[in-house]
């Protein structure tokens, strides 16, 4: 894969590894990649505009308003321009101000104008990599869809060694080759997915319904996720407060039935990834009057449609990737394989919801994905749009590996 005539948007933070960005801009313009570069207050302590501006072939973009240029918006112009946009080095400092929306210079107004991703090259103390502070920051960045290349182990400038080295510029190339590539070939799959969430509601009578405490954010995020890289998504979702974003299909149920219904309709799809609880009972007869108290005993029920499994064990329109949850009280990792291998999945997302400030109706979760193979990849508690963006690359991961063994 060759980066001819990709432009790259080089955002170059004060770090003592601000001068790897130079062999960086080297090696990308040996292969004919174009590079605009905006230089940080704090980085012109390390690197000069003047050698960017000679090594890039380009003006060195520094204040957020320029009065040479005052027909253009740079921070529109730039985010726009860029196939790509880079950060390095990326320190604790400036993962804390993006981490919070801020926009408070030309880097900070461009990364938050952007509609293109956005990747940061890490290089810090060992320390600062590993506080709490920072960690939670990298998180919350991830859950935004940043994406990060390293930071790895080595020898730093103040002599510690640990974690937080910056990634060398043949690292940032190679990462930069496979993201374009990967990015290809999402665009030529034409890769739709479909994603069950929230709660459904199997009424009784015209104001009683089977339900639970179902959100529907966790499939929301995952939804989303998925649509941020370019995947077709469809989310079918129960009763839920949810805001319609761009580029995301959504489809409104309340019962079972409907979102199966919904389901066979959007069939085939590439991945299902049903996140939905489903409720397992519905009434027997829905009564049309309000039942009195002294009939509820008469309540019969039966179970309703399995959609996980309809999915799995469909052998014309299963799809090539279907994700199951698993929202468990107890046993958590024995149930969740049980229910992997009853209802064919690919991957099993245990969810553990017994835990109040985990799992249904609150912001944050704690899961392990569990693929066909019994692997187990523990996800630590965190916001769920992080948890949606870890689970998103590891299907996407697995969907490539699988499309490029079969092709």
């Amino acid at each position: 894969m060759s980066l001819k005539n990709k432009k790259i948007l080089l955002i170059i933070g004060g770090g003592i590894s601000a001068y790897k960005t130079l062999d960086l801009i080297r090696l990308l313009r040996k292969n004919n990649v174009e590079i605009k570069s905006i230089l940080t207050k704090s980085g012109k302590h390390f690197v000069t505009p003047l050698s960017i501006a000679s090594l890039t072939n380009n003006k060195v973009y520094e204040d957020i308003f320029d009065v040479n240029n005052e027909s253009e918006i740079d921070h529109i112009s730039l985010s726009r321009w860029a196939d790509i946009i880079l950060v390095l080095p990326t320190t604790a400092n400036f993962m804390t101000k993006i981490s919070l929306g801020k926009a408070e210079d030309l880097a900070s107004t461009v990364i938050l104008a952007s509609n293109k991703d956005i990747v940061l090259v890490p290089a810090m103390n060992v320390r600062m990599w590993l506080h709490k502070a920072t960690q939670d920051n990298y998180k919350t960045l991830v859950g935004y869809g940043y994406k990060f290349i390293g930071p790895i182990k080595g020898e730093m400038a103040c002599g510690e060694y640990g974690e937080g080295k910056m990634s060398s510029p043949r690292q940032i190339y190679s990462y930069l080759v496979d993201y374009f590539k990967n990015k290809n070939i999402l665009k030529k799959k034409n890769i739709n997915a479909l994603v069950t969430s929230g709660p459904t509601r199997e009424y009784i009578d015209p104001v009683r319904y089977i339900s639970n405490e179902s959100s529907g954010k966790q499939g929301y995020e995952i939804a989303l996720a998925l649509s941020k890289i370019g995947v077709k998504t469809t989310l079918i979702t129960g009763p839920s407060e949810i805001r319609v974003v761009k580029g995301l299909t959504i489809k409104k149920v309340k019962t079972a039935d409907q979102m199966f219904e919904q389901v066979k309709k959007i069939l085939p799809v590439d991945i299902a990834i049903c996140a939905a609880a489903v409720s397992d009972f519905k009434a027997k007869e829905f009564k049309k009057e309000k039942i009195k108290n002294k009939n509820l005993d008469n309540i019969k029920l039966q179970k309703n449609i399995d959609i996980l499994a309809y999915l799995g064990k469909n052998n014309k329109l299963r799809p090539k990737i279907v994700v199951g949850f698993s929202a468990e009280t107890e046993n958590l990792i024995k149930n969740s394989l049980n229910k992997l291998k009853e209802k064919y999945c690919d991957f099993i997302v245990a969810n553990d919801v017994s835990k109040k400030n985990t799992g249904f109706n609150v912001d944050y979760n704690k899961v392990s994905l569990i693929d066909v193979n019994g692997k187990i990849n523990s996800i630590q508690r965190n916001k769920k749009s992080y948890i949606a963006s870890v689970i998103v690359n590891k299907i996407i991961d697995k969907f490539l590996v699988d499309d490029k063994n079969i092709n």
